[in-house]
């Protein structure tokens, strides 16, 4: 009987020692880059319980998660009559009581409170792990991807919000990635709807002014109108949705146009970002953008959103400020804001440019080739001298052909062979060969340590 090949689950990948080197070549980028700004490491667990994760992330993000299985009878606890009822969401709620993460926000948020007596607050703290999310795989999108989160909680200063855009510019600047950074405002989107009259329809207004980008300002518009908001009030978001300009010229718009406190308040937070910004050296293109609205519900301020300039997929960073969201979990007034990095849209983003830099695949620099006998006694000698001068190297563990030992340092890409015959052994000078270019030269193991 034939055997299935294996495979692995849709929206999820393997990668290669080629394809990790270049993954912790941004994850070592990132890292530097957080702690150079005094933000420190956490891990939560892979799985939270469904009452930390259920009705954070609206209606949608309720869906995508990943639910597990209660160990053991799982059905134990259901009755026959709900069994035979088919009512998927309560029946969940019996035979699951844990979820994968669905992002590093709301588990860092839960952690808070769990360890807030030994905190020191302002609170900063990065956090490199994947999250799961039940959604349709296409390009750009996995059900299993990888955040890169950076979080300042405890404090309602601005200068976080300027501190992570001075971050995102000193990762995408180190990356060589040219993007564009996206800034609003969600009291100004609650302004927005105040403005239209209907408060109460923010979600609506919010989701559909999103869509600007792909259907246009009558796409929006219909939108609305098929959402059941009256023809007056589609025409008032036309004036708002025609504010043109740099950053200025729109947040003073929006602020002659904005009639409640909430929206004007979130225009002079804005304008103070703004403020911050023009005194420092970004070099990255930084914008205000009102259609920009992030899709989670638990945004109260500042919201943040780039995409890379060269590569059309999307959001490759953004995140937001989030005034109570440790309230949920029973501690009430601590404001915090971040931002994650999507490391496997960074990925796929250097991966079209070409943009990692030349020789990151290989983690030896010096094959020895194994010549056996003595020679393989004085090649471990050699090793080990390398090895302590913090050069990656390795010996060739079988004595096979020099052809076969060559071929196995070209499939590597390790730059620098070194052939230890008899002649070697007993003058102490090595034969060092550069295999790009081919070219040899005799060198003490001095002399091969100088080299690196």
């Amino acid at each position: 009987m034939a055997t299935a090949a294996p495979s692995i689950p849709k929206g999820t990948r393997d990668f290669s020692p080629q394809e990790m080197i270049r993954r912790n070549y941004i994850f070592g980028t990132v890292r530097t880059v957080f702690e150079k700004y005094g933000y420190l490491p956490i891990e939560t667990p892979a799985m939270e319980n469904l009452s930390t994760l259920l009705g954070k992330y609206g209606e949608e993000g309720d869906r995508l998660l990943f639910k597990i299985l209660n160990s053991g009878d799982f059905m134990a606890a259901t009755t026959d009559a709900e069994r035979l009822e088919g009512h998927s969401g309560r029946l969940t709620g019996k035979i699951s009581e844990k979820g994968l993460r669905y992002d590093l926000t709301v588990p860092f948020a839960r952690y808070v409170v769990m360890h807030r007596k030994d905190l020191a607050f302002p609170f900063k703290r990065y956090q490199v792990q994947p999250v799961w999310r039940a959604d349709r795989p296409q390009k750009g999108r996995y059900r299993e991807f990888y955040q890169c989160d950076v979080d300042v909680i405890g404090s309602d200063s601005l200068l976080n919000e300027v501190e992570l855009v001075q971050i995102i510019d000193e990762v995408f600047t180190r990356l060589n990635i040219r993007v564009l950074i996206r800034l609003n405002n969600r009291k100004i989107l609650s302004g927005i709807a105040d403005y239209l009259g209907y408060p109460e329809r923010f979600m609506d207004i919010t989701v559909a002014i999103d869509k600007l980008d792909k259907v246009g300002v009558e796409g929006v518009e219909e939108e609305l109108a098929a959402r059941g908001l009256p023809k007056e009030a589609v025409t008032r978001l036309g004036n708002v949705l025609n504010i043109k300009g740099n950053a200025r010229e729109k947040l003073a718009g929006m602020k002659a146009l904005l009639t409640s406190e909430n929206g004007i308040r979130g225009v002079e937070e804005m304008e103070k970002v703004f403020g911050y910004l023009d005194e420092l050296g970004i070099k990255e293109e930084v914008d205000f953008d009102l259609t920009l609205a992030r899709g989670l519900n638990y945004y109260t301020g500042t919201i943040f959103e780039v995409k890379a300039k060269e590569v059309a997929i999307g959001s490759i960073c953004g995140g937001g400020r989030y005034d109570n969201l440790t309230g949920i979990f029973g501690l009430d007034g601590v404001s915090g804001v971040g931002i994650s990095f999507g490391a496997d849209r960074v990925f796929d983003v250097l991966e079209a440019m070409q943009g990692f830099p030349e020789g990151l695949a290989a983690t030896t620099s010096v094959l020895l080739i194994n010549f056996g006998g003595e020679e393989e006694k004085f090649g471990l000698k050699v090793l080990e001298q390398l090895r302590m001068a913090g050069i990656s190297a390795e010996l060739y563990p079988d004595v096979d052909k020099i052809k076969k030992q060559m071929k196995y340092a070209d499939q590597k890409g390790i730059p620098y062979v070194v052939l230890i015959g008899e002649n070697e052994r007993q003058s102490g000078m090595l034969t060092v060969k550069e295999m790009k270019s081919g070219a040899q030269e005799s060198l003490t193991v001095r002399d091969l340590v100088l080299k690196f």
